[in-house]
């Protein structure tokens, strides 16, 4: 079969069943401290007989524009997807950035299976599966709605039935567990030539690097991953984005409520803060996060925001839109007139009754910034050639389909 070609890139057709993993929120540490507990025999084996990389995520270091980054092999510049929330100005509402209509080009996904390669796709959350499963034929389905899976919806029916499980709580690691046995599922019984698989960054959210309910998790992950080694798969894993501890010394959140500190020295409405780290699933972290975005009214001098920004305490940078949209390769029609980030333990905030931390019940742990763009990128194949270029988490098909040798 013919190489493909998708955004500006060319895919070898898989030889060989393979499967791609986005463990979200995977800051490198949890990998490393998992294998040094001897909780990972998969993950320690990748070192002498695979490949072990760091590559870095796309900005804003969050879940749909990494995930997008990841399956279209681009960066939000060309798919459009830029956060998880933003302003939509021709309808003038915030909205979730879940809907396809929002995606401005074509999956990887959807191109090899138009070909006639068998793909899959299992995503934790659904918020995302319509965004990974557009123009794609083949199965496409998420653990937080397995039960409502059909085949002509889905490509798929009776998916409890055929996984084993019960449907998962969107709060908890079961609902990754779900998405790693259901990939095994089908690896067993559709064997798909391509899958891709998208998990929850629920345990990172609630436990650091090396504490025993991370190295459990991550040692979970590495027996479904062993087993899906064992079935022959060619292995390609990566992060959507890090994660880090949002707190001060005695673990108490430290956040910049910008809306409220806006609005006190320029006036009410001079200006509109929005959080693109927003989703339905905020007890992970109350909807805040290292990365906002501003938008200044008419009138306003949007150097005079910038200022007023640049001079709080837990803001790390300010950039003006075409400057964020170049240097983190943004579409800038969908970004405010003003990026700004936090620093490595500080979230920004809009105001502080908009924020409900009532549901966190351990110190605050998020992402989004600079400091969460470092993931890991993992094959169980070494590759033949390395690239000498910065590497992307969106690399991961590329690598997987284009430079891995042939297991020996």
């Amino acid at each position: 079969m013919k190489p493909i070609q998708v955004n500006g890139r060319s895919y070898q057709a898989p030889a060989q069943p393979t499967v791609i993993v986005c463990i979200d929120g995977c800051e490198q540490e949890y990998v490393n401290l998992a294998v040094q507990a001897g909780a990972a025999p998969f993950f320690a084996s990748l070192l002498a007989r695979g490949t072990v990389l760091t590559a870095d995520c796309v900005m804003p270091s969050f879940t749909n524009p990494n995930n997008l980054s990841i399956v279209t092999g681009a960066p939000p510049s060309v798919h459009g997807i830029c956060g998880n929330y933003f302003l939509d100005t021709e309808r003038g509402e915030e909205v979730l950035m879940n809907d396809a209509r929002y995606l401005r080009a074509p999956t990887v996904l959807a191109a090899l299976a138009d070909t006639g390669a068998k793909v899959a796709v299992v995503t934790a959350k659904d918020k995302l599966r319509a965004l990974l499963g557009h123009g794609l034929r083949g199965i496409c389905f998420s653990a937080e709605h397995a039960d409502q899976a059909s085949l002509q919806t889905h490509g798929i029916a009776d998916v409890l039935a055929r996984v084993g499980l019960p449907k998962p709580s969107v709060y908890s690691a079961d609902l990754s567990e779900f998405v790693f046995a259901a990939g095994v599922m089908l690896m067993r019984t559709e064997r798909p030539d391509l899958m891709y698989l998208s998990t929850t960054d629920y345990v990172q959210h609630k436990h650091a690097p090396g504490t025993p309910q991370a190295n459990a998790f991550y040692a979970l992950m590495d027996r479904y991953l062993g087993e899906l080694d064992a079935l022959g798969a060619v292995i390609g894993i990566t992060a959507d984005h890090g994660m880090n501890a949002k707190t001060d010394a005695m673990g108490r959140p430290q956040v910049s409520f910008l809306q409220d500190l806006l609005d006190d020295r320029l006036g009410d409405g001079r200006t509109r803060v929005l959080l693109p780290i927003t989703d339905p699933y905020v007890v992970h972290h109350g909807a805040l996060g290292s990365y906002a975005t501003v938008y200044v009214r008419p009138g306003t001098p949007v150097h005079a925001v910038a200022e007023v920004l640049r001079g709080l305490p837990h803001v790390e940078r300010v950039l003006d839109r075409e400057t964020a949209a170049a240097r983190f390769e943004l579409p800038p029609d969908r970004i405010g007139d003003l990026v700004v980030l936090a620093h490595r333990l500080a979230v920004l905030g809009t105001s502080a009754r908009r924020h409900d931390l009532s549901g966190l019940t351990v110190p605050l742990r998020s992402h989004g910034g600079l400091s969460e763009q470092a993931v890991p990128l993992l094959f169980n194949r070494p590759l033949a050639d390395v690239p000498t270029r910065r590497l992307r988490n969106f690399d991961v098909l590329s690598l997987a389909l284009n430079h891995l040798s042939p297991r020996t």
